[in-house]
């Protein structure tokens, strides 16, 4: 294994103990880390939705962002550009975000839950490879959303210094925005510890390109294997954290804040794993890379969290597995309003793929 390998594998190592530290701390259990699911809860926290289990002024996502953007001054990464396509990022943000919501987290925690012994995670993992799969179909075909440009270093400053005010609202919660007061909102690690934690992961993201779409990506279309070295190490760290605190339960059902509809959540991650490989990273990386000064990752990242608004003031995010008050277990999933979204968006990122496709392009030129 080259030098570059052992940085993936230990910064998988540490988010793997991050995430586990996090839920120790009080975040939702199989949630120590999940990007879709902290930003759908700052979108609730700055009232852009109103489902009031969900609202909370996650630190840990300005965290992965501030932690990117000082190892990136630090180490001379810090170069501001964008232009690359910004409102088909924008629409494809919102895409992942909504599939990420219909099976109920992002990349990240579904390794997360495979970790944990969720079989429904490890079913959507299929679905996810097979996203990534198509969309590298696409990039063989020329898919490309255009070179980005240089930009003034206060564009690139944009994120990092909006993720610096959004820590102080998350220090002045309380009074200053919408928190949850039950539901995985009201579950969190204390501020202090969960920006902490978060910074460093920010910070060995940064350095080590930790990216799990890329991992899928790389592995197909060139046969490196390297990035996945380090979700490999995420599972590892998260099963041997679970195994030792009792808390690993290899079962479909009775998982936190999880359902149990198959096909929702396959389609769901195949649909988040094909619009991550055109925008060139999952939710992680875009975070990372916005912290590096990426404005087109910024507007991804915007993206997302409309995209999140957009999945709860519609009802078309992932209902969880419940028991009822009769004792009864409850399948969960997404309503219908829920399936049609999730198969317009397929249909819409096919469209994206084709039109900007070369092949595709010159077809219809």
């Amino acid at each position: 294994m080259k030098k570059v390998n052992w940085l993936v594998v230990i910064s998988g190592v540490a988010v793997g103990i991050a995430a586990l530290a996090l839920t120790f701390f009080g975040n939702p259990a199989n949630m120590g880390f999940c990007i879709a699911c902290f930003e759908r809860d700052i979108a609730g926290a700055l009232s852009l939705h109103s489902a009031a289990k969900v609202q909370y002024m996650r630190p840990e996502i300005m965290g992965i962002i501030l932690g990117a953007f000082i190892i990136a001054l630090l180490t001379k990464e810090f170069k501001p550009k964008a232009g690359s396509s910004p409102a088909t990022r924008f629409v494809l943000g919102g895409i992942v975000m909504i599939g990420a919501l219909a099976f109920l987290g992002c990349p990240l925690r579904m390794v997360i839950r495979i970790g944990g012994g969720d079989i429904t995670a490890m079913i959507a993992l299929l679905g996810f490879v097979a996203g990534v799969f198509i969309g590298t179909l696409f990039l063989k075909r020329g898919f490309n959303l255009k070179r980005a440009y240089p930009a003034p270093l206060a564009e690139g400053a944009v994120m990092p210094a909006l993720a610096v005010f959004l820590t102080i609202l998350a220090f002045i919660a309380p009074v200053a925005i919408k928190m949850s007061v039950e539901g995985p909102g009201s579950k969190h690690a204390p501020v202090i510890i969960a920006l902490v934690i978060a910074l460093v992961v920010g910070a060995l993201a940064q350095k080590s390109r930790l990216c799990m779409v890329g991992g899928v990506r790389d592995a197909i279309l060139f046969g490196d294997f390297k990035l996945l070295y380090g979700f490999v190490a995420i599972i590892v760290t998260i099963i041997i954290g679970n195994l030792i605190m009792g808390n690993f339960n290899l079962s479909m059902y009775n998982q936190p804040v999880a359902h149990s509809d198959t096909l929702w959540n396959v389609l769901g991650m195949m649909l988040v794993g094909w619009a991550s490989v055109l925008l060139g990273g999952c939710p992680l990386r875009q975070l990372v890379l916005a912290g590096e000064g990426n404005g087109d990752s910024a507007v991804t990242v915007f993206g997302m969290i409309v995209g999140a608004a957009l999945s709860h003031n519609f009802s078309w995010a992932g209902n969880p597995d419940s028991v009822n008050e009769t004792g009864e277990y409850v399948v969960g999933g997404i309503s219908d309003n829920g399936k049609i979204a999730v198969i317009a968006c397929i249909a819409i990122v096919l469209i994206i793929s084709f039109v900007n496709s070369r092949k595709g392009a010159k077809k219809n030129g």
